[in-house]
Parts: C-alpha cells; structure tokens; sequence
C-alpha cells in the first residue's frame, strides 16, 4: 500500500514532466517566456523564505504569480490527499474525476514553481484538520470553497499582471480552474455550476481581492502568506 508521501513523489513526478513538456505546449507559450519570467524576477527583491512562519510573495509580476503559485500549491495539497484516501461511497466516476483534477493541479502548481524558479516562495505546509477526508460532504465543502475561491483570485488579481504572456497563461488556467469548480458544484447539488453566490446579474464572475483570498487560504496552511506589497488591494 503506498504511503502519501510516495503519492505524492509519483504525482510530483508526472507534474514536474508535464509542466516543462506538455503544459507549456497546449498553453500556446514557448520555454523563452518562461526564461523571461525567471530573468526579469531576478529583479524583483522579496523574502522567499518564511520569516516568523510567513512568507510574503513579493512585489509585481513575480508577487501575483507568487501568489497564484501558492494557492496551486494549497490545491494540489489538498486533491493528493483526497486520491490517496478516498472518502467513503465515492463513485468510480468521481474518483476518476477527482484524479483529473488532482493531476490538473499538480501541473499548475510545478509550473509556476519552474517558471519562478529561484524567486519561488518556499513549499508550504498545509494544515486540513479541520476537513474530514472520510466525508464526502465534507470533502466536497472544502472543494467547492477551493475552487470558487481560486476562480475569484484569479479574477481579482489578473489586471496586475503588466507582461502580456503571464496574462495568457493565466487566462488559460482560470479557465480550467471554473471548470473544475462547476463540476464540483453540480456534484454537490446539480445545477448549481453557475450559482448566483458566484456569477453576478451582469453574468460576470464575482472577484476577491489578495487579501480576502489569503484570508481564507491561510486558515488551511501552517506556513502563512502575506502581500505586503499588495495591502492596499484589502477592499
């Protein structure tokens, strides 16, 4: 019986492979943009290590990416753990899909940990006590609000971004991100992939600030985030 820890060396494997091959190809952006991220990060002066158990993610296009990559981060955490002990009555199918996505966020999150490279924030730790991985209700609460929230990060924070090819990317993985959310919506009550909590009446997706959405991120992590660059963005 594998262990979490040789889950997650396997499928830190297959994500490492597909974000230098596969991801960079289907996503339409060739290996010199991710270059020119590294190169021009270098530029940019940030802690990338945590002082007093936080890290903060710095400062322009490195910070946002900085900070998109920590919440991959949170998200793949938390689909590896939900594959590698899989809660009670779960149907074929939702496993499958569930493995979809684990395998989804694991390709996010080594991504931007290769195109940040040296300026990467540090691995966090991430805390689910408060999740129960036997309950499917649970499980799928704690999805939902994963989700939901990245799509509105996302959202909130893709007008920062000044390099037109991070843009790009981006849009392509908040564009997986929604799917994912919709399908876990519709698992918990089906028909709700596009809830009025989420779409407002202009038919637009709602959006969170930086720092609404780390409010919520780091009541799941044991090393906390901060945006010290971006407190200005709180309302």
């Amino acid at each position: 019986m594998k262990t979490e820890t040789q889950t997650e060396t396997k499928e830190g494997m297959v994500g490492a492979n597909m974000a230098r091959r596969s991801f960079l190809r289907h996503a339409g952006v060739g290996v010199a943009s991710v270059g020119l991220l590294a190169t021009a990060a270098c530029h940019k002066d940030h802690a990338v290590n945590p002082i007093g158990g936080t890290i903060d993610i710095g400062s322009g296009d490195t910070g946002i990416l900085n900070y998109a990559y920590a919440l991959e981060q949170l998200e793949a955490a938390f689909y590896i753990q939900v594959i590698a002990t899989p809660y009670s009555g779960i149907s074929a199918a939702e496993k499958t899909a569930l493995t979809s996505i684990r395998d989804h966020e694991i390709c996010h999150r080594n991504f931007f940990k290769a195109a940040l490279a040296a300026n990467a924030i540090v691995a966090l730790t991430p805390d689910f006590s408060s999740i129960d991985f036997t309950s499917r209700t649970s499980v799928l609460g704690a999805a939902k609000a994963f989700e939901d929230t990245g799509v509105m990060a996302y959202d909130g924070a893709g007008y920062l971004i000044k390099t037109p090819a991070y843009l790009t990317i981006a849009g392509k993985i908040v564009s997986v991100e929604a799917r994912h959310a919709a399908y876990i919506r519709d698992l918990i009550t089906p028909g709700s992939f596009a809830g009025s909590d989420v779409i407002a009446p202009n038919g637009l997706n709602n959006s969170l600030t930086i720092a609404q959405v780390l409010a919520i991120a780091n009541t799941y992590l044991k090393t906390k985030v901060s945006a010290s660059s971006y407190n200005y963005f709180a309302s």
